[in-house]
C-alpha cells in the first residue's frame, strides 16, 4: 500500500464520518421543532464536508 493509497483511505473515512454526523444531527433536530437554524446549518455544513472530501477521495484514489 503505497503513501497515495493510504490518504485516500484516510481521506474517505473522514469524509464518511462528516456524512454520517451531517445526517444524525439532521436528524436529531428534525422532530425537536426548535426555530433556530444553529443544527442545521451545521449539519449542510458537515454533509458538504463529507462530500467534498468523497469526491476528493475518489479522484486521488484513481489509476493512472
Amino acid at each position: 500500500m503505497d503513501i497515495r493509497e493510504r490518504r485516500a483511505g484516510t481521506v474517505r473515512m473522514v469524509g464518511n464520518l462528516a456524512l454520517m454526523a451531517g445526517f444524525v444531527i439532521s436528524l436529531l433536530s428534525m422532530p425537536s421543532g426548535s426555530e433556530q437554524l444553529k443544527p442545521q446549518i451545521l449539519a449542510a455544513f458537515l454533509i458538504l464536508t463529507g462530500l467534498g472530501l468523497r469526491i476528493e477521495a475518489a479522484i486521488v484514489d484513481r489509476k493512472p
